[in-house]
């Protein structure tokens, strides 16, 4: 059974930073493409960052690009997502997940064919 776990998140000040992690388990871990989506009770699923863990590509969402970096420890089955210059608009849930499928498949899916935890409340205040 696939796990996952984000934590990580908080309340900061417009251009704080935070680091999110994200613990996995119960699948081969180089296999999938882990990353983030943040989504909001009632609102609409955003994609955030991925990585493909087969050969290291990434994607970062526009809305965060220059700002925000996913990363992973492949032997320890972790994921990071560092959040530099934050804004009010990155107030959501952030959510860990994975994918079978390549980066660019991911981020147009926005991992709705794979897995994921109960995220983690990042609040950006002005």
């Amino acid at each position: 059974e696939v796990q996952l776990q984000a934590c990580g998140g908080g309340l900061v000040q417009t251009g704080g930073s935070l680091r999110l992690s994200c613990a996995a388990s119960g699948f081969r871990f180089n296999d999938y493409t882990i990353g983030w989506f943040r989504q909001a009770p009632g609102k609409e699923r955003e994609g955030v960052a991925c990585k493909q863990l087969s050969d290291g590509s990434t994607y970062i969402a526009g809305s965060v690009r220059g700002r925000f970096t996913v990363s992973t420890d492949d032997s320890q089955n972790m994921a990071y997502l560092q959040m530099n210059s934050l804004k009010p608009e990155d107030t959501n849930g952030y959510y860990c997940a994975v994918d079978e499928n390549p980066v660019q498949v991911v981020a147009a899916t926005l991992f709705k064919l794979g897995s994921w935890g109960r995220g983690t409340q990042v609040t950006v205040s002005s």
